[in-house]
């Protein structure tokens, strides 16, 4: 897959299409396999639940990815993909979108 970024994730979410969303969350995120299954499904879980509310927060990681802090990115990472542990996803998406 080429170089991959959240709205990839959006469109194969919004297509229904949860391996292809995985295997953008596994880039993006470093997750394993598994592990970016089980995200895309909190995520999924998350957008029907929470409504405009939900996809506010999902819509604020990318400001928080290039103006927030590491805390800021793990909440929302916890908070939108269900991760356990997200100090690894957020040193990935630093790697991949230094900060400013």
């Amino acid at each position: 897959m080429a170089d991959v970024t959240f709205r990839d994730f959006a469109g194969a979410t919004m297509k229904g299409d949860d391996a292809a969303a995985a295997q953008v969350l596994e880039q993006l995120l470093g997750l394993a396999p598994p592990d970016a299954l089980a995200a895309t499904a909190h995520f999924r879980a998350q957008m029907a639940g929470g409504g405009p509310a939900f996809m506010g927060k999902a819509m604020g990681l990318r400001t928080a990815v290039t103006t927030g802090s590491d805390a800021e990115i793990g909440a929302l990472l916890v908070d939108c993909f269900g991760l356990a542990e997200p100090a690894p996803a957020v040193a990935a998406l630093r790697r991949r979108y230094p900060a400013a």
